[in-house]
């Protein structure tokens, strides 16, 4: 069924999209940027994002994309990278290194391919946008179900990320400035803390026009991790194995010691040993962790909303350009990962924790490196809200107001409700932030698995591919796996409500 005219004419921003008021545009010398852009851009991708007249602007944006390559890489990264990090190191130890590997490429190869079915989607109907893409699918239905699902699974992001500044940051500055959290100063308070951060950083940062702008803080985000990994590898040639545990007793007569300490021999008056010493790699591992390391990895590249909007401000944007920009973010991210969670694994092996960060706090909690790392962590999660917050404010927009044209009342409005709703939930009703568990585990897999998958199948026309073609029952096995992975994230969370062993991680 062909979609209403006042449905398809919505432009992905939530502006209203009227024929008569467009600047006029030489369709020849859109063609001629494009391909001086992409040699290998071939015509139809080109054409099928003009609207019947000659000379018209592109349907999928009512602006000119300005956003640099590397820009969108950066902001692409970003979204990709999570607090997730922290527990890969933890991944590792109950996987082995090969499987681990094995596991961490099949993965980053999956969402490669989850983009490239939704670029293929958008290039076929000439639309930028989630919710848009899941109108034409399946009508009004497709596109409630996108919006819902990426608004629920990115304010379960953002709520776990301003969790980790309300319970991490006060820990911080208590070690820095060596005072005892009973002092009762407001500045080691995580309530007053993340609004403070919510209102001078986030809020500004949120109230961009477009995704683009963030492109800066988004490349200062992936320095901070950058600045982890580093710690982490430098970390892993200063602590000898079997690591010494900083003793609870000895924490105040260190608190006021001057003098240095070499982490790597000299921690013996204090201290610990932790109690067990296996120091050898494993490359193959199975345990009672094992499966719950899975859906973790299945969802360490979760940046799926994230992608139209950037492919819709990219310079000059053609379906190759952005899957390059996707394979090189990925790329990236896949490094990183591999690299933090092999170094942090082979210094603490058995050892290490779910949050890598608080096994080095066993060993040191006022070591100075490891404070300025998760102050730079800390740093790094919070810049990254304001990428997430920006689908879900554009998906509000299409649910809401999707003939409306851009209002800065209504767009600051927004972002300032849905702020104040998340930081209402960490600050009053933490605990309610475990159902965004569920959540995850149900809009995760819809959003990287399932909805590419149905979109490609439903969008492509049959007489360019067949059902029983070989590309659609690809698409029809992706969707498949999607929903197993979202059974066996539901099934490890329910046990672990049930036992309350809490095993299952956050995966991003």
């Amino acid at each position: 069924m062909e979609p209403a005219r006042s449905e398809m004419s919505i432009l992905p921003n939530g502006k209203g999209h009227d024929l008569g008021e467009e600047m006029c545009m030489p369709m020849k010398t859109m063609m001629e940027e494009e391909q001086f852009d992409d040699p290998e851009s071939t015509l139809g991708e080109n054409i099928e994002f003009l609207p019947n007249g000659d000379s018209k602007k592109p349907r999928f944006t009512d602006f000119e994309g300005k956003t640099s390559f590397g820009m969108s890489v950066f902001n692409l990264g970003n979204a990709i990278m999570g607090s997730g990090i922290l527990g890969l190191a933890y991944a590792m130890a109950n996987t082995g290194i090969l499987l681990f590997l094995f596991l961490l490429t099949a993965v980053a190869g999956l969402s490669c391919y989850s983009i490239h079915l939704l670029l293929k989607c958008s290039g076929i109907v000439g639309i930028r946008s989630y919710e848009q893409l899941g109108f034409r699918a399946f009508g009004m239905t497709g596109k409630m179900a996108a919006g819902i699902a990426i608004t629920l699974q990115n304010i379960g992001a953002m709520s776990s990320y301003l969790y980790i500044v309300k319970s991490e940051f006060p820990l911080v500055l208590q070690a820095f400035l060596k005072t005892d959290t009973s002092s009762g100063e407001w500045y080691l308070n995580g309530n007053y803390l993340v609004v403070l951060v919510s209102i001078s950083i986030i809020l500004p940062l949120a109230l961009m026009k477009q995704l683009g702008y963030l492109g800066y803080s988004s490349g200062f985000s992936l320095s901070c991790m950058v600045f982890f990994l580093s710690a982490v590898i430098y970390k892993r040639f200063q602590i000898l194995c079997p690591f010494e545990e900083f003793s609870a007793n000895s924490t105040l007569a260190h608190t006021h010691s001057n003098a240095s300490v070499d982490h790597a021999h000299s921690y013996h008056n204090g201290h610990v040993m932790a109690e067990d010493s296996n120091c050898s790699p494993q490359m193959f591992t199975v345990n009672s962790q094992t499966a719950y390391t899975i859906p973790i990895l299945a969802f360490a590249f979760v940046c799926h909303p994230e992608v139209l909007p950037i492919y819709t401000e990219l310079r000059n944007p053609t379906q190759r350009k952005m899957q390059h920009v996707s394979n090189i973010s990925i790329l990236i991210m896949y490094t990183m990962y591999f690299l933090a969670a092999l170094f942090g694994y082979l210094t603490f092996y058995t050892n290490v924790e779910a949050e890598l960060l608080h096994t080095y706090s066993r060993i040191d909690p006022y070591d100075t490196l490891i404070l300025c790392v998760r102050l730079a962590v800390l740093t790094a999660v919070t810049l990254t809200v304001p990428i997430v917050l920006f689908p879900v404010r554009r998906a509000i927009q299409e649910m809401a107001f999707p003939n409306k044209t851009f209002n800065w009342i209504r767009h600051v409005a927004i972002a300032a409700v849905l702020l104040t709703l998340i930081n209402m939930l960490v600050i009053f009703a933490p605990n309610i932030l475990g159902i965004f568990g569920i959540i995850g585990a149900t809009s995760a897999p819809c959003l990287i698995f399932i909805f590419p998958a149905v979109f490609y199948i439903r969008i492509v026309p049959k007489d360019k591919e067949p059902m029983r073609s070989t590309p659609k029952i690809f698409a029809a096995c992706f969707a498949g796996l999607g929903v197993l992975f979202m059974i066996m994230s539901l099934s490890f969370i329910i046990i672990d409500w049930t036992t309350g062993s809490g095993s299952a991680l956050g995966g991003h």
